[in-house]
Parts: C-alpha cells; sequence; structure tokens
C-alpha cells in the first residue's frame, strides 16, 4: 500500500524529529557520550574491562612425541638402527672392497694359495672398526658435554625467570598480567611513575575538562588534551554555541577509577583508566530553561579514558573516549 504525499511527508518530518533530537542528546557531557579520538593501534578495539584483566599466556614446551605403540595382537614395532650400524656395515663393505682392488693389483698376498682373506685384509677391516670404535666415543662424549652445558645454563637462568615472575606479579589475583608488565615498562624510563599518583591526576583532567566544556571554553584545558582530541572538542562547543546551548554538569562525583590497560608503541606511553561517575546533566538555552535531560535527577555513567604521552617523564594529555 503507497501512502499518499501528504502522509509520507509527515512521516518524513517525525524522522528527521527524532534525528535532531537524537543528535542534541548526543552533545550531553563532555565528548558527548559517544566514543571519540585515538588508542593508537587500539582505536577499534573495545577497552579491557576492569573485571577481567587480560593476562599473557606463557607456552610451556611441548613434549617430544611418544613412541607409536602396537595394537593388542600384534607384534611389536621394529626399531630402526641407528647411524653406528650403518657405518660398521659401509666400512666392512668399503674394507671388503679395498681389499680386493689392492689384491687384484698384486698387494694382497693371502695365507694361502686359495685366495680368501689376507693379512692385509684383517689389518684394513681391524683399522676401520678402530676408527668406528673412536667415532662413536668421540660422539658419546660430545653429548653428555652438552647435556650437562643446557642443565647448568637453565640452572643458572632460573633464578632471573622467578625474579622477573615475581616482579610482575598482579596485585589483585597474583597472576602475571598485561597491565603490571605495562606499568613495569613505563617505570623503566619513568622511575618515578606511580600508578596511584596518575590515578589522581586522570582525575583532575577528567573534572578540568568537564568545567572547560560546561562552560564553553576550552581554553584552560587545552593543554591537557592531545591535538585531535582538541579539534573534536572545539568543533561540539562552536556546534553548542550556534544552537544557544549550555550543557551544564554539576555535582560531579567520581565513584571509580582504575587502569584497565597500559601499553607502549611507536614511542608512545599509552594509559586506560576505567571511570565510574555520576551527575547532573542537562542542556539549557541561553535564558537558563531547561530544554534536555534533568537538573534533579543525577545520572550515572561508566567511560574509559585513555592517556598517552612520549615515552618518559612527561605530561599525560587525553587522546580518546570510549563508552562501555
Amino acid at each position: 500500500m503507497k501512502l499518499p504525499l501528504p502522509a509520507r511527508l509527515a512521516v518524513t518530518a517525525c524522522i528527521l524529529a527524532i534525528l535532531a533530537a537524537s543528535c542534541q542528546e548526543s552533545f550531553a557531557r563532555a565528548g558527548g557520550g559517544r566514543s571519540i579520538g585515538s588508542r593508537g593501534t587500539r582505536t577499534y578495539r573495545a577497552p579491557a574491562s576492569p573485571t577481567s584483566p587480560s593476562s599473557p599466556t606463557y607456552s610451556q614446551p611441548s613434549p617430544a612425541p611418544a613412541a607409536p605403540q602396537p595394537l593388542p595382537g600384534q607384534q611389536p614395532f621394529p626399531q630402526r638402527q641407528g647411524g653406528f650400524f650403518r657405518s660398521l656395515a659401509g666400512g666392512l663393505v668399503g674394507g671388503l672392497l679395498g681389499g680386493m682392488l689392492f689384491r687384484s693389483l698384486g698387494f694382497g698376498g693371502g695365507w694361502g694359495a686359495g685366495g680368501g682373506f689376507g693379512l692385509f685384509d684383517i689389518l684394513l677391516i681391524g683399522g676401520i672398526l678402530y676408527l668406528i670404535y673412536r667415532f662413536v666415543a668421540a660422539r658419546r662424549q660430545s653429548a653428555a658435554g652438552s647435556d650437562w652445558q643446557n642443565t647448568n645454563r637453565n640452572a643458572q637462568q632460573e633464578p632471573f625467570r622467578s625474579e622477573a615472575s615475581s616482579a610482575f606479579t598482579s596485585r589483585e589475583g597474583g597472576s602475571v598480567d598485561e597491565t603490571s608488565f605495562g606499568i613495569a615498562h613505563i617505570r623503566q624510563m619513568d622511575p618515578s611513575f606511580s600508578d596511584a599518583q596518575f590515578l589522581e591526576t586522570a582525575q583532575d583532567i577528567f573534572f578540568r575538562i568537564q568545567g572547560a566544556w560546561t562552560r564553553r571554553d576550552l581554553t584552560p584545558a587545552a593543554d591537557l588534551l592531545t591535538p585531535e582530541m582538541q579539534v573534536i572538542f572545539r568543533q561540539d562547543i562552536d556546534a553548542m554555541k550556534q544552537r544557544g546551548e549550555f550543557n551544564r554538569l554539576e555535582n560531579i562525583a567520581v565513584r571509580e577509577a582504575r587502569i584497565t590497560e597500559v601499553w607502549q608503541e611507536e614511542g608512545r606511553d599509552y594509559l586506560t583508566v576505567h571511570l565510574l561517575a555520576n551527575l547532573l546533566d542537562y542542556t539549557t538555552d541561553e535564558s537558563g530553561k531547561v530544554i534536555s535531560g534533568s537538573d534533579v535527577a543525577p545520572v550515572k555513567f561508566e567511560e574509559y579514558w585513555t592517556f598517552t604521552r612520549p615515552v618518559g617523564p612527561n605530561p599525560w594529555k587525553l587522546s580518546a573516549i570510549q563508552q562501555s
């Protein structure tokens, strides 16, 4: 059934009104309640949840494959002979061929007129057997020395492995996790780094940015943002000014702040903080009339704020905001 033109226009107008209302609501609080900014190579990856920290997987050496076992009623599989037997057989054949060659040239001189094995053949075979014995003995001695060196090396390295594992042990669950590794890497270039102190810095940045947002003036907080985030915030603030609106944020309280991801890439530190907060979030016009949200009922939200800096003791800047 095809709707008449007036009905189609009415439906279109309703859809546009809904979209316009949703766009206005999207500018609630700093960042507009949407995911913005860059997290390096993790930009399009969901942030790690604070309740399930990621942990690296350590692969153990695979055991040597077991020899195939015969089925019931079958004869055991014949074992392949080692290189010693093949060398021995080759030496004997080579000795006999050499003996026959020398005899054919008149050097043999057997013990009897009927031919057979001569004195040269016996000496040749004995020499070959002696060489084989020396070769096998040297191989066994070399293998024993190599095993001792590997055992000694592993014994020397084991304390270092244990020390490294204990250094990266998680405070919560006792397991080695990615966050502990990341913090350890940051401290290599910035020994003064403290995760507790950083969380205080992150919350301070959070409050300063929210204050600049509600005043529609980014200048006091510009040094806390990466260039990309400055562009995004300025565009959102300019849009509010064009509509004659203020986004009011009051009674802000951070209920939880926890580091969930720490990593380094391309000479930069990255650190993501999970923020759980509640506040009064509403929008007014130029006269102060509330046009969206509520100035009496607080709302609760959680976001992931990612901060970055050049590796080393440098100031942190907000580089991304992601919704949970």
